[in-house]
């Protein structure tokens, strides 16, 4: 999966993914006021918003990205209706020949682990009878609980073409105060670094890059162009970028030479592109997909501008 993901970013010469991370108050009045006429002010006309504001989203911007990454805690909030919203918002992605990355940064013992991994990754078996439940190609994980909470995922990683984005250094203001502390005459993150490295070696596809990524926030500049060093066959998917304050010329240091080597995330920075003044005046509420697209295109034109 690495490899098309890579060759998806190549096709649409971005390295964009879209954060399909919906809030009742980025949904314009339109699209709330048909769910609830249908479901009323319910969870179910919540997560049905949801659904009509991400397919609209996806229809403009789906020939400009090579990637969506829905984060599940909005969904999950919701209940049982949010997570059928999840699953039908990726269903619709994948239908629009969108890789899928799974946001959902888990962390537990081995046992719950091999639950999730079936769950998102793998095949979840009834009898004699197996189903394929959230779709996801990728998911987001926390590696804290150490290599026995991250290998139950990598059976799928191999045989089902799947990966994984291992947190490293995120974007959150506060996270040197854990990720930063010395461990063996190295920051937290690059001992962490060094782990991901280890597990995903026998997992590297044609592009040189391993199914076991890294998340690397572009909000920390100098940690990023390090790592990228350290770790020259993972791929990073690179949050931070635009609402939470990193420029273009901060994340440079994540990619290689030849453009490649990470994917980097925007979600209300293009959601609710039509809410900035950048694009307000020229887009209604009603024309909010219209504003995401143009949202989508400037993000390419300035990540280009200095990869």
């Amino acid at each position: 999966m690495i490899d098309a993901l890579i060759q998806k970013i190549k096709e649409t010469n971005n390295p964009t993914v879209v954060g399909l991370d919906p809030r009742l108050d980025f949904v314009p009045e339109h699209i709330k006021e048909e769910a609830y006429d249908q479901y009323g002010k319910t969870l179910k006309g919540a997560a049905q918003s949801y659904v009509m504001f991400n397919k609209a989203i996806i229809d403009e911007v789906h020939d400009l990205i090579p990637a969506v990454k829905p984060q599940v805690a909005m969904y999950e909030q919701l209940g049982a209706e949010g997570i059928a919203a999840y699953i039908e918002t990726i269903n619709y992605a994948k239908n629009k020949g969108l890789v899928i990355i799974g946001d959902i940064k888990r962390s537990d013992i081995a046992s719950t682990a091999t639950s999730y991994a079936q769950g998102h990754i793998g095949l979840v078996e009834v009898e004699d009878q197996k189903f394929e439940v959230y779709k996801e190609d990728f998911i987001t994980l926390n590696p804290f609980l150490g290599i026995d909470s991250v290998e139950p995922y990598f059976e799928a990683c191999k045989e089902r073409d799947k990966g994984l984005f291992l947190l490293v250094k995120t974007s959150n203001p506060n996270s040197g105060q854990i990720q930063d502390l010395r461990v063996e005459n190295q920051f937290m993150y690059e001992y962490i670094g060094q782990l991901v490295s280890e597990w995903g070696k026998d997992m590297i596809g044609q592009y040189g890059f391993s199914k076991i990524g890294a998340v690397v926030g572009a909000t920390h500049k100098e940690q990023g162009i390090a790592l990228r060093k350290q770790m020259p066959h993972t791929f990073f998917l690179v949050p931070g970028y635009g609402a939470q304050g990193a420029t273009a010329e901060d994340l440079a240091g994540c990619f290689n030479q030849d453009g490649l080597g990470s994917i980097v995330n925007s979600s209300r920075g293009i959601i609710a592109a039509y809410k900035n003044v950048k694009y307000s005046g020229e887009f209604s509420p009603k024309e909010f997909a219209k504003a995401s697209r143009q949202a989508v295109i400037d993000m390419k034109n300035d990540l280009n501008r200095v990869l």
